[in-house]
This record gives structure tokens, C-alpha cells and sequence, in this order.
């Protein structure tokens, strides 16, 4: 926990679930701010079907000051190492999204060599990273003797989004954070459009100098009190809705995969992540292409007996962004700016991109010349969430378009160039002949470095023939050379690292250690 910063007034958050404590938590534990107020009503319920992480999700939480067994127990948290796509380029067909970097992290020199092997060579992401065998043996990322948030894998979490909740409100509660329960019944406005306090039903006023909205999908203050229009990704990005199941384990020791596991069906696909006691479920679907009925047939058929007692929840949702996500003093963050699919668990990672921001804009209250400067600001945030939005809408595509599924009208319209963005229309037709260049990224814009780009095109069986050859590209002995290195490396990975339930169980303080070492 850092010390108290010169603070930028009375922060008044708006709405709780993840987004309003993760942003309470943030503000007052990691950039020490004492003024925060967070308002939020029982009666509306939050998104709460479970959730999959980025990396950046461990620097955030030992930003503010946790534990990692902590975090475990109270979230009901699992590892998540990437994702296991089955079913997308040919529907017969697996691949891996690690979050691993390749062999030589971002260096691009060994692609071109993968590529001139054709017929001899492993998938990409098993030649360049051992991450793979690690996930399929059912390992976790790291061993009882690596500190918090560490480990010889790069990892994300899985947990239990309701209670992950639950605990930035208890930890923001104790850092002091302020927490009012109410319905906002009215926003009051001064003459410059500004935000000036929020009335609740009950009659209470709550001032405050910034506001920030994470009233989930209403947007009550960006969009409904400020007009921020809302730009729609519907005809790029297809699905529209999802039906999630909790199903419990078959036994208590069963197995927890340390990824996610997305599988294609005839409309959508289908999430499924491990928890120490359950999975989650779901099935994110386009309603354009297949009816509630059999998309809940197609969920059930999938989850098998296990789901034949319970009740799938449904989720209808736009996927798109807000034109402004910050106006005058108001800052939206998590739903209410924008929202995607969960395929590449971006949501949680937005909130984060955007909390940093706003921690390196906003300023001390009372500067000269604030009001200026603060505008500034959030045109330069709006610029570059903007941007990141539309970097999402890209790569989320790729998954999509570049499938040899013609089985379904939904991945034959998924193919469609119509549907495609121009500018990754562009980068296809570019990559058909070279490999992904630096050049085709601004890396400060995007949420997927350029290796996210190689794993995911060159999983689906991407064909990338090299215009002049392989002799335009130096270093061929290097690159044999490290891929031997990879593969000489998995079965010490896997040798070296535990199980992961095994491991969980030990973080979470339910056996000794000697199971996991």
C-alpha cells in the first residue's frame, strides 16, 4: 500500500460487482486516496458467472497489498496458464493459447523458420514454449517454494467473480473506502455539464469531484445522464447472448484444469473453467443463428448428466464501447464503457488498463488551471481506450475468420469478408505472404501483443508462404536450435511442477506440502 498522494477531491463510484471495488480498492490501497465512496444497491444483482484473468491481474493485486493464498481462499481462485481452443479451424481440430512468450520473448526471427519446416515441425506454441505439455499434464504454473504472484509459467486466475467481489469490498472497506447502500434516483448536473451530486431514493445527497460509473450496462451517468452514444460491434462480432451453468465436480478430488477450455459449436462455443469445487459453464451464442431452445439443448448436451438438475441463467448483451468513456468528470470503467464476448477474458483486464490511466491523469484537486487540464486528459484517455477497443474488436475476429468450418451459417457468415475489419482484412491478405511484422503493431494500443497474433493464427493453420523464401530470413541454425531447446525442456517442466489441485489445496491451507513438492 502506497502513501496518501495529493488527492483529486471526493471520488464517488457508482455501482459496485467487480468493476466499483476493484476501483475502490485501487484507489485507496494502491494510489492512496482517502476520499472514496462507493454507492451501490442490493437490489440490482451483478454479472456474476464466473470469470477467467490476464496476466496483468497479479501485478494489480500485489499492488494492493494482498497475499496470494489469500486472494486463493476468498475468491474460490484457480490457475489459468491460457486457453484450449477445440473445434475452431476445422471442427476436428485443438490448439493452445499459452500466456507464455515464446523462446526469445518478442523477437519475431524465429517464425520464419517454423514456417519453411511445413510438414516437420510441432504446432508453434509447443515449439516456442513448454507451456503447452504443461497444461495437458495437468500442472500448475508455479511450486510451493515461488513467492506470491511468481512462478516459472505465466498465469492468470479463475474465480468465483461474485466473490471475488465480496473481498475488494472487504478490503477496500478496511482502507477505509466509505460504502453507501441506495438506488441513485436523480443526477444533478452543474452549468457546465459537470456532475454535482447524485440523489438517492431515499432523499440523501452524495457530492463528489469525480465520478466514476460502473453501473454495469445501464451507464446511468456516461450514457444516460451524459449522452455518450454507444458504438455497436454486432455486425463484426456475432454473438449476442449466453446461458451458464455451475456444475458441481463429480468427486471432491477431481481434476482442475489449469486453462480455459472454449469449444466451437454450431452457433457460438462454449466456456469451461475449473473451480475447487465446480466448473463453470456456459454458452455464448448468436442469436441471429440459433434460438434460446437450441442453444440450451447445445448446453446441455455438452455438460452432460451433471446439468440435468440445474437452471442455465441467460445473459443478452451488446457487444460494443461507449463513443466517450470519460466526460467532464466522469469516468465510466468495466460495463458501462464498453463490453465483449468472454473469449480471451478481456473484461476484467479492461478495467485494469483503465484504472492505470486514470491513476497517471487525474489531478490533485485545486491545480492551476485543472479544469484544462483535466479535459485534456480525457480526450487523451477516450484516444487510447478508443483505440484498445478497437484492437479487441480485431483480434477477437481473427479467432473467428479465419475458420475453414463451413458447416453452420454462423462460421460461414464469420468468414464472410463483409464482417471483417478493413484494417484486418488488410493485415490477412498481407500475411498470407510474410509473417506478423512490429510494423503491423502499436504496442501500447494493444491488450494482445504480437505472439497473441502468432498463437491464434498459426493454431487455426494459418497458411503463410514466404514471398522469396526463407533465405530473405538469417539465422536458421539459431532457430533449430532453440526449438530443440523447447523441446528438450518440457518433461523437466512437468516433472518439476505439481499438480494443480494438489497445489491449491496446499495455498489454500487444506493439506501439507509434501503432495506438492
Amino acid at each position: 500500500m502506497t502513501a496518501d498522494i495529493p488527492s483529486p477531491g471526493r471520488i464517488v463510484i457508482v455501482g459496485g460487482g467487480t468493476a466499483g471495488w476493484l476501483s475502490a480498492a485501487t484507489f485507496s490501497r494502491t494510489m492512496g486516496m482517502r476520499d472514496v465512496t462507493l454507492v451501490e444497491s442490493s437490489e440490482i444483482g451483478i454479472i456474476g458467472v464466473g470469470e477467467g484473468t490476464f496476466p496483468t491481474i497479479r501485478s494489480t493485486l500485489a499492488g494492493l497489498g494482498v497475499g496470494e493464498g489469500e486472494f486463493l481462499r476468498s475468491a474460490d481462485a484457480t490457475f489459468k496458464q491460457g486457453v484450449l481452443f477445440d473445434g475452431w479451424a476445422t471442427g476436428a481440430d485443438s490448439y493452445f493459447h499459452p500466456f507464455n512468450m515464446p523462446i526469445g520473448g518478442e523477437d519475431e526471427a524465429l517464425l520464419p523458420h517454423w514456417l519453411a519446416m511445413e510438414g516437420q515441425r510441432a504446432s508453434w506454441a509447443d515449439s516456442v514454449t513448454v507451456q503447452e505439455r504443461v497444461i495437458r499434464a495437468g500442472r500448475a504454473p508455479k511450486r510451493v517454494q515461488d513467492p506470491d504472484f511468481s512462478g516459472p509459467m505465466n498465469y492468470a486466475y479463475h474465480f468465483d467473480a461474485a466473490r471475488f467481489a465480496d473481498y475488494l469490498r472487504t478490503i477496500s472497506l478496511a482502507a477505509g473506502v466509505r460504502r453507501i447502500e441506495g438506488m441513485v434516483a436523480h443526477v444533478e448536473q452543474r452549468e457546465d455539464g459537470d456532475i454535482a451530486a447524485l440523489t438517492l431514493s431515499d432523499g440523501r445527497r452524495v457530492e463528489g469531484d469525480i465520478f466514476i460509473d460502473c453501473s454495469g450496462f445501464r451507464a446511468l451517468l456516461i450514457g444516460q445522464t451524459l449522452g455518450s452514444g454507444f458504438v455497436g460491434c454486432g455486425d463484426t462480432l456475432f454473438n449476442d447472448r449466453a446461458l451458464a451453468m455451475q456444475v458441481p465436480h463429480d468427486r471432491p478430488d477431481a481434476p482442475i484444469r489449469p486453462y480455459t477450455l472454449a469449444t466451437a459449436h454450431e452457433a457460438g462455443w462454449t466456456w469451461d473453467i475449473g473451480l475447487p469445487e465446480r466448473r463453470g459453464i456456459g454458452y455464448v451464442y448468436s442469436s441471429r443463428h440459433c434460438s434460446d431452445d437450441e442453444a440450451e439443448a447445445v448446453l446441455r448436451r455438452y455438460v452432460g448428466p451433471g446439468g440435468e438438475a440445474l437452471t442455465p441463467r441467460q445473459l443478452r448483451f451488446a457487444t460494443g464501447y461507449r463513443e466517450r468513456q470519460w466526460i467532464g468528470n466522469c469516468i465510466a470503467i468495466g460495463l458501462s464503457a464498453g463490453f465483449f464476448e468472454p473469449l480471451e477474458s478481456t473484461g476484467v483486464m479492461l478495467i485494469e488498463a483503465a484504472l492505470r490511466m486514470v491513476g497517471d491523469f487525474l489531478l490533485p484537486a485545486g491545480s492551476a488551471s485543472d479544469t484544462a487540464a483535466r479535459n485534456a486528459a480525457a480526450r487523451r484517455f477516450n484516444r487510447l481506450m478508443t483505440a484498445r477497443f478497437e484492437r479487441i474488436v480485431r483480434f477477437l475476429k481473427l479467432h473467428y475468420c479465419i475458420t475453414r468450418r463451413t458447416d453452420t451459417a454462423y462460421w460461414r457468415d464469420n468468414a464472410d469478408p463483409a464482417s471483417i475489419p478493413a484494417d484486418l482484412l488488410d493485415l490477412l491478405a498481407q500475411w498470407r505472404h510474410r509473417p506478423p511484422s512490429r510494423f503491423d503493431f502499436t504496442v501500447d494500443l494493444e491488450t494482445f501483443l504480437p505472439p497473441s497474433y502468432h498463437y491464434i493464427l498459426y493454431g487455426m493453420g494459418f497458411e503463410t508462404r514466404l514471398a522469396g523464401g526463407i533465405g530473405r530470413y538469417p539465422g536458421g541454425q539459431e532457430a533449430r536450435a532453440a526449438f530443440a531447446r523447447v523441446a528438450g525442456a518440457s518433461g523437466a517442466a512437468v516433472s518439476h511442477l505439481p499438480d494443480h489441485r494438489a497445489l491449491l489445496d496446499h495455498l489454500r491451507g487444506r493439506q501439507p506440502s509434501a503432495r506438492v513438492s
